[in-house]
């Protein structure tokens, strides 16, 4: 039989209801994990923790909620006693929840601010108190950035900000755990044109989704978007014990977008 990469380890991921939250839940639970799921969408994540089984529970988390991740942590706490495996995943575009402009010139300071609160404060509070019940034991605490966050993006400046803060943020952390000999790794992933529910304002509906999915694959090395369940295969090596020597990287998962240009010359 194969070895179970993270047998019996418990693991936290927030934004877990679709996308690569739930990718997520489900390979760790299928690798052996106990998964607490949790996102704001209590219906949706409910339904995915009962498909997994009996190894996933979902509990609600606003993650820019300060008081909020004080409970969750706590009520991780009295059930497991522990924390091993910490995915800080739950992120919005901020093009799907306004119609305004999201360019350097035109976003709100008010549009700024939520996207921020969600994608980057997020990421600190997971961080905060995520350390805290880790450090007894030690853990790998894996932040989902983007691509954007190693790239300007003109049309999503506050999504590009706050990835881009969560890549440096996963370094800070990474060394600090280090110094206080904690065992606690801290990692980023970037994935870039995953095929999740955040593309679904860019890519719309009917005939014309279909095309703009293969318009894009076309400019791809690989010649595909990506899926969920390549991002979450990343987690997973980063959540389990084959990981135990890296720490403070970022791990890009774009189909070889970023090895080169659109630019570069044809070859002879």
């Amino acid at each position: 039989m194969t070895k179970l990469r993270v047998k019996d380890k418990v693991a936290f991921i927030t934004g877990a209801a679709d996308g690569i939250g739930k990718a997520t839940a489900e390979l760790l639970a299928q690798e052996g994990a106990c998964v607490i799921l949790s996102d704001i969408r209590d219906q949706l994540g409910s339904e995915v923790a009962k498909a997994i089984g009996d190894k996933a529970i979902y509990w609600h988390l606003d993650v820019s909620k300060e008081e909020e991740w004080q409970k969750i942590i706590q009520s991780i706490e009295k059930k497991y006693g522990r924390l091993d495996i910490l995915v800080n995943n739950a992120g919005i575009t901020g093009l799907s929840h306004t119609s305004e402009i999201q360019d350097p010139e035109h976003t709100s300071l008010e549009s700024w601010h939520h996207v921020h609160a969600i994608n980057l404060d997020g990421v600190f509070l997971g961080c905060k108190y995520g350390i805290q019940l880790m450090k007894k034991q030690g853990g790998s605490i894996i932040n989902i950035s983007s691509r954007s966050g190693l790239v300007g993006i003109p049309t999503a400046v506050a999504y590009a900000s706050s990835k881009a803060a969560v890549r440096n943020h996963t370094k800070s952390v990474a060394l600090y755990c280090a110094e206080k000999n904690y065992h606690i790794r801290c990692n980023s992933l970037h994935p870039a044109v995953i095929l999740t529910p955040l593309w679904d304002p860019m890519l719309g509906k009917g005939n014309n989704r279909k095309q703009m999915i293969e318009e894009i694959a076309r400019h791809i090395p690989l010649k595909r978007m990506g899926n969920p369940k390549d991002v979450a295969y990343a987690v997973l090596y980063l959540a389990s014990d084959e990981s135990s020597y890296i720490t403070g990287i970022e791990l890009t998962i774009d189909g070889g977008i970023l090895a080169g240009s659109a630019a570069s010359p044809k070859s002879d």
